[in-house]
């Protein structure tokens, strides 16, 4: 086993990045396993857990109260850390919504941000944060499609 694989990265998921991992089936729906496994230690705030919560309702994922209900106390609330935001960040981000993210990885000290914003990827790096994509996060962790 690498060194790569042995450590264990904290992470925050963008909320795109979070709803295409749980309700998808694709290359990102593997970041479920990696969090339920212990590969990565994924973080909310309360400012990020809402935007998943409140995207979870949206009519186009046809999910019941009780759908969405299961996936955060089942998929999601075990597996996460909860972070209180002591960094507030705004005026990053172009889109002043993603400065939560930037806000909530700071505070948590986590490694990477993974999303699939082109305006956050573009920052690249806050403070010691790395933003990054899914797919890089999987090179990382020694996941590469076989």
């Amino acid at each position: 086993m690498g060194e790569k694989e042995k450590t264990v990265k904290k992470v925050v998921l963008d909320t795109n990045i979070l709803v295409s991992a749980l309700l998808f089936k694709g290359r990102l729906s593997e970041i479920v396993d990696l969090w339920k496994n212990g590969k990565i230690v994924s973080v909310f705030s309360k400012e990020t857990f809402e935007e998943f919560r409140a995207f979870l309702e949206y009519a186009k994922f046809s999910l019941s109260t009780q759908e969405i209900k299961m996936i955060i106390e089942e998929e999601v609330l075990p597996f996460f850390e909860v972070v209180e935001v002591t960094n507030e960040i705004k005026g990053i981000c172009r889109d002043p919504d993603d400065d939560k993210f930037l806000a909530c990885a700071v505070s948590a000290k986590a490694d990477f941000i993974v999303t699939g914003d082109k305006d956050l990827l573009e920052i690249g790096r806050y403070g010691s944060v790395k933003i990054i994509s899914g797919s890089t996060l999987f090179k990382i962790l020694g996941l590469r499609k076989a």
